[in-house]
């Protein structure tokens, strides 16, 4: 009789990987929902990314979801089309103005209040500082993002939009008067020596 080749065993799945005290490992993305992994352009895509930035969500956390591309691939298309480019500032334009509103209710709202035995109302320390921070890490944000309208710097000089114009009103005959005043106490102090 031939030989025949010997067929190749079927795969066996692999079980998960586990991570540590029963966590599993997040298992590769399969099917449908990879494919906008590799960065492959819809219209859809692009005004879904662009209403998330709008909402005040950053690109980075958006890019985590399985479904949407990388930064890299959201920057090529904007660095390849100016309307994408346009519709990206526009909707981060938004997103502070969604931030800056969020870092607003931030500080509007009642911190945590814990009660001591006597039944008084104390709020937590730690929660206000907590809140100070949050409000204050997105105005920092907003700064990078939009200098022009959130940040801080303060212009003296060299601002085409806002030159220094220096007015100086002189009164020549209080002037005049100064220096004639001196001459003479110069005079004075020459003639006593």
């Amino acid at each position: 009789m031939p030989e025949t080749a010997a067929k190749p065993q079927k795969r066996a799945t692999a079980a998960p990987k586990t991570v540590g005290k029963g966590k599993v490992a997040k298992q590769p993305v399969k099917g449908l929902k990879a494919q906008n992994k590799t960065g492959k352009y819809t219209p859809e895509l692009a005004q879904e990314i662009f209403r998330r930035i709008s909402m005040g969500e950053p690109l980075l956390k958006i890019c985590r979801d399985e479904t949407m591309p990388t930064r890299q691939a959201v920057y090529n298309w904007c660095g390849a089309d100016e309307s994408l480019a346009l519709q990206f500032a526009r909707a981060r334009e938004e997103g502070c103005d969604a931030m800056a509103e969020e870092s607003l209710s931030i500080m509007d709202d009642e911190p945590l209040a814990v009660f001591d035995e006597a039944g008084n109302k104390r709020y937590d320390p730690g929660s206000i500082s907590w809140n100070k921070g949050r409000a204050e890490h997105r105005l920092k944000l907003m700064a990078c993002w939009n200098p022009k309208r959130y940040g801080t710097k303060l212009a003296l000089g060299g601002d085409p939009g806002n030159p220094i114009q220096v007015e100086a009103q002189i009164e020549s005959n209080t002037y005049l008067a100064a220096i004639m005043k001196n001459v003479e106490l110069k005079k004075q102090v020459a003639a006593n020596e």
